[in-house]
């Protein structure tokens, strides 16, 4: 099916989340939750553009590319809001890898104040869900710092199967050497609880 056909939900729910794509206006959360995350997100997000924002002004602009994207399907990033309260709890970042093929990777983090409450891996379901009833995924991959326990176990929660060890692949921020753990799931891989 060619993409331009596809019907792209901006917005969907989970059992105790919101997730949708960001849209104009956003600015001033982005923002907000780019400085409160720092230091939290320093050591495995450190290349993602939410650490370099400098002003509520420069993040509008980010949010507005980023709802671009979405448009022109580059890549989609949702943001995950609690139900019950509001509050930002998560970003979820996913990227074509092969249209022809339909496969994509995910990433994700935490905001800080919400992390160690499972609302990574119920959005991380809720994204899988979306790839593969909209998108039409046949796969779906995601990898991480090989230190990154709390981001492995998101992945083994969701089913994905380890596929890769990528060794002394990468210099972190504090010149340490790590690698990359690589994940994937096939179409044929879902279980019921997805």
């Amino acid at each position: 099916m060619p993409t331009v056909l596809l019907e792209i939900p901006t917005y969907f729910e989970t059992e105790r989340l919101h997730l949708r794509c960001l849209q104009p206006g956003d600015g001033a959360l982005y923002y907000a939750v780019g400085k409160r995350n720092r230091a939290h997100l320093a050591r495995y997000e450190s290349e993602n553009m939410i650490m370099s924002l400098g002003s509520e002004q420069e993040a509008e602009t980010v949010v507005r590319e980023l709802q671009a994207e979405w448009v022109a399907q580059k890549c989609f990033v949702l943001a995950a809001f609690e139900r019950a309260t509001g509050d930002f709890v998560a970003q979820i970042y996913v990227g074509p890898v092969n249209w022809d093929l339909s496969e994509f990777e995910v990433g994700y983090f935490v905001d800080v104040d919400h992390e160690g409450k499972g609302y990574v891996t119920e959005a991380v379901r809720g994204t899988l869900r979306f790839l593969f009833e909209h998108l039409h995924a046949h796969r779906v991959c995601l990898r991480c710092d090989e230190t990154n326990v709390r981001s492995r176990r998101v992945a083994e929660r969701c089913g994905m199967v380890l596929e890769g060890h990528l060794r002394g692949n990468k210099r972190n921020p504090d010149g340490t050497i790590t690698g990359t753990l690589c994940f994937g799931l096939l179409r044929s891989d879902l279980r019921p609880d997805l």
